[in-house]
């Protein structure tokens, strides 16, 4: 693992895809993307997997079934491991973690805890607190109105329409292998806060856990 595991030429090909994003350009220029794209990926994985439990490098290939979207790669890269979550791309690094689209049981199981146990909320609310000072960006957007079930004047409602347990910091593309575990240490509460109440290692979790923000898709039929 070098010092700094991406290089400028990795924004370079996405740039390239994003104007030609079709098998044919894809194919043409295969050797970039496992230069520049995976194999950097993969030593990062290897890293993340040595500090935080096994994990994955998001596919290149985008799931076309239900998204009128129709092309075939995602324009960034991606890998997940032991809650923590790294994305690099044209517009930089996100790195952090915690739990994205979680499942409904995730999802009750969380919103449970705010309600009933005043200390797993409090304890939420710091460490999102210390998360957004530190420029960390939470993943959402969370719910507009009250979840099915809780009043809208509710004490905790604003954790309550959380829809999502993640953040993210944004870094530059080049930004040393340093900065990159630093945020993933900085999300490790929110992780460990996932897992005792939201039951974040439940195999019931996305595929896809962590997609960039903001824009992230919500899961309103979820409330």
């Amino acid at each position: 693992m070098t010092d700094t595991p991406f290089r400028p030429a990795l924004a370079a090909f996405f740039r390239g895809l994003a104007a030609h994003n079709d098998t044919a350009w894809f194919e043409d220029h295969r050797d970039d993307w496992q230069r520049h794209v995976q194999e950097p990926m993969e030593a990062l994985l290897a890293e993340a997997e040595r500090r935080y439990g096994s994990g994955r490098v998001l596919r290149q290939h985008r799931d076309l079934r239900f998204t009128p979207d129709k092309r075939p790669y995602r324009e960034d890269t991606g890998l997940t491991a032991g809650g923590v979550y790294l994305s690099a791309g044209v517009d930089g690094i996100q790195a952090g973690g915690g739990l994205y689209t979680p499942s409904r049981a995730q999802l009750t199981a969380a919103r449970t805890a705010i309600d009933e146990h005043p200390q797993a909320a409090a304890a939420l609310q710091r460490v999102l607190d210390e998360l957004t000072d530190a420029g960390f960006e939470l993943a959402g957007p969370p719910l507009k109105t009250a979840p099915r079930g809780y009043p809208a004047d509710h004490p905790r409602i604003g954790l309550l329409r959380m829809q999502h347990y993640a953040a993210l910091l944004h870094l530059p593309l080049t930004s040393p292998l340093a900065d990159v575990v630093d945020a993933w240490e900085r999300v490790q509460p929110l992780v460990r806060w996932t897992v005792k109440w939201a039951r974040a290692d439940d195999p019931e979790a996305s595929d896809d856990p962590a997609p960039p923000v903001p824009g992230a898709r919500s899961i309103d039929e979820r409330a």
